[in-house]
């Protein structure tokens, strides 16, 4: 169980506490690494490659708790993979994502809740010094401003942070406070994925 409590006690009508989890929480992993595949117009999986194992672990125990079984493995390229079975409830997710194309796009009037983001944060966060990163995927660029102006909805500001990887940047202790909020306490496991109000200092 995860709380995400306002300072008044009461439940942020956008966090991940506001409403049971759901399949429609998994669009937070495609705006990170996620991939839906269809097959046919009959059944979508959704499948993601991630950095490390634990993410590949947690992110299979959140779709589990929304009734997704998933599966972990090794992807082609040796990083952790964690995959669905093709579902046919997961097209509505496919079709939105892809819209009959074949690079990934996001829905028409996307708007991010405190379930999702959490969701991305598991598959793609990482706090570093006095800030959090989300990273986006660089394979889908027409993505990244949309999911800018999608943060910047639920009140999670950010910016493009420069350099070879694509990454979305939130800092100020407030603003990572508010994430925090949104989606709630981390599963075990995944503490190095959240955010930290102390600033983390890397080694090296």
């Amino acid at each position: 169980m995860f709380y995400s409590v306002r300072v008044d006690g009461t439940i942020s009508l956008f966090s991940a506490e506001a409403s049971g989890p759901g399949l429609a929480d998994l669009a937070g992993v495609l705006c990170g690494p996620g991939r839906m595949t269809g097959f046919g117009r009959t059944a979508a999986r959704l499948s993601a490659v991630v950095d490390e194992p634990w993410r590949a672990g947690a992110l299979a125990r959140e779709c589990r708790r929304r009734g997704a079984e998933a599966q972990v493995s090794a992807a082609e390229c040796g990083r952790p993979l964690v995959r669905t079975p093709f579902r046919v409830d997961l097209l509505p997710l496919e079709r939105g994502w892809s819209r009959g194309e074949e690079k990934k796009v996001l829905p028409d009037g996307f708007r991010l809740d405190g379930a999702m983001l959490r969701m991305w944060a598991l598959a793609a966060g990482s706090p570093q010094g006095n800030g959090y990163l989300l990273a986006l995927d660089p394979e889908a660029p027409e993505t990244h401003e949309r999911l800018i102006a999608a943060l910047a909805q639920l009140g999670v500001p950010a910016k493009a942070q420069r350099g070879e990887e694509a990454l979305l940047r939130v800092t100020g202790r407030r603003r990572l406070a508010h994430v925090l909020e949104l989606i709630g306490d981390a599963p075990a496991g995944a503490e190095p994925a959240w955010p930290s109000l102390v600033p983390v200092v890397r080694a090296g």
